[in-house]
């Protein structure tokens, strides 16, 4: 049986569709996102369930599907308190600057090839638009988010709040640094920043030759190729998301609630909405940039028809839904960390590491295109980089001196020590052999 290609579909590209193509587009991408929202909801509350033990909803609907469509009527139907003292425009402002851009970054998100809509004769991209900035766009559009929180807890007029606020745009823009980082390589190597171009680059299968004696073959995701990169974004996009571990400015045993502290009814349910979109935002930008995008996983690629038609939305929601299992995994699993840790984390560890990274990755493209070195022994000596960088990191810093030792040893104490005065301690700690001493002088009486 001779196996015959599939024609290619006619491809006018993004951006000549007709206006009712379009306006399809925006309302299939609405509804799915505010779906996506109640499904991601009802599942993190099972799968955590499951994880302690419990039940979860199910009375709502079968398995408790409906649960969270009631959860969001019902905080729509709520009062909608105003506190006394607060800037009413900015206060009301706030949450419509956080849910909006959260629609908008899905609008450069390919879910598939050029397919033929039904019922009709117009082939159109699955996807809404496309840009030769493209993840520019979304990194842009995200960070505008980043305003809505800080503005919702300064009008609040509330200590907590603001603290909220003042916590999440520190965290926030932090790991956006660090996100925008790890993508650069991606730029590398896919010589592009448009969103359809490098889900294209990634289809390719590479080879790597060990010492010249074996070739071994691996795929051409970038999750693979550039492994730092990806594992660098993950931690990114989670703390970027204000998610936990990383859930700071929400820290209910220290704020509260946060910057949502004196916020209820529908503008805190615009809140709650704007966070599970942004987890399926980073989300699908990690499944575009590393995963290969709507392109199938091995060994379905093996099949020919499974890149055409509709079959790639369901490869790409499948990547999505295992990036959602990861934050709802981490959630039920690790405690949440403290805030100077997490600051640590991201500007000493993972901004060095993936400037460093970026560096290797540049020279090791920029040698092996100009010379003929081979770039097999410049990805071990890079790896060897790294791994001694990786040591240092981890290796125990030198014990800082205690001023109470120096004082129970009689030596002069100095209140400036530490660089800040520091009061001596009222009582010495007296010394092992006076305390042998006493316990057998009491032992003999």
């Amino acid at each position: 049986m001779i196996m015959t290609p599939l024609a290619a579909p006619p491809d006018a590209g993004v951006g000549h569709d007709p206006w009712w193509v379009i306006g399809l587009k925006v309302l299939i991408i609405f509804v799915l996102l505010v779906l996506l929202t109640l499904f991601n909801i009802w599942w993190e509350r099972r799968v955590v369930a499951r994880m302690q033990h419990r039940i979860g909803p199910n009375v709502h609907g079968p398995a408790g599907l409906l649960q969270s469509l009631a959860d969001g009527v019902k905080l729509m139907l709520k009062e909608d308190l105003m506190p006394k003292g607060v800037d009413k425009f900015v206060y009301v402002l706030a949450p419509v600057i956080v849910a909006v851009p959260a629609f908008l970054t899905f609008a450069v998100i390919p879910f598939g090839p050029t397919v033929k809509i039904p019922f009709t004769d117009t082939y159109t991209r699955l996807q809404l638009t496309d840009l030769p900035v493209s993840v520019l766009y979304v990194m842009a559009i995200a960070s505008i988010g980043i305003y809505g929180i800080v503005l919702g807890g300064w009008s609040s007029n509330s200590t907590y709040s603001l603290l909220g606020g003042l916590r999440s745009s520190a965290q926030m823009i932090s790991y956006e640094v660090g996100m925008g980082l790890a993508l650069v390589t991606v730029f590398l190597f896919a010589g592009s920043m448009s969103t359809s171009d490098i889900v294209a680059a990634q289809s390719q299968h590479q080879t790597v030759s060990l010492f010249g004696a074996v070739d071994i073959p691996i795929p051409g995701w970038y999750a693979f190729l550039l492994f730092p990169s990806f594992v660098i974004y993950v931690i990114s996009m989670i703390g970027e998301t204000n998610r936990a571990p990383f859930d700071l400015p929400e820290a209910e045993g220290e704020l509260v609630a946060g910057f949502l502290t004196e916020y209820s009814s529908i503008k805190y349910a615009m809140f709650f909405l704007a966070e599970y979109i942004n987890m399926a935002t980073v989300s699908a930008l990690a499944t575009t940039l590393f995963l290969g995008g709507w392109q199938a996983p091995w060994p379905i690629s093996l099949w020919d028809g499974a890149n055409s038609g509709y079959w790639p939305v369901l490869w790409f929601f499948g990547k999505l839904m295992g990036f959602i299992f990861f934050y709802i995994w981490l959630r039920g699993t690790l405690p949440r960390l403290r805030y100077d840790q997490f600051m640590k984390l991201g500007w000493k560890i993972l901004i060095p590491v993936s400037l460093g990274w970026i560096l290797l990755v540049a020279t090791v493209r920029a040698v092996g295109r100009e010379t003929t070195f081979s770039r097999t022994t410049l990805l071990v000596a890079a790896a060897i980089v790294v791994v001694l960088a990786l040591i240092s990191m981890v290796l125990p810093s030198k014990p800082k001196t205690d001023p109470t030792t120096e004082v129970a040893d009689g030596k002069d104490f100095d209140a400036f020590a530490g660089g800040y005065p520091v009061p001596p301690p009222l009582v010495s700690t007296p010394r092992p052999s006076e305390t042998d001493s006493r316990s057998k002088e009491g032992s003999r009486g």
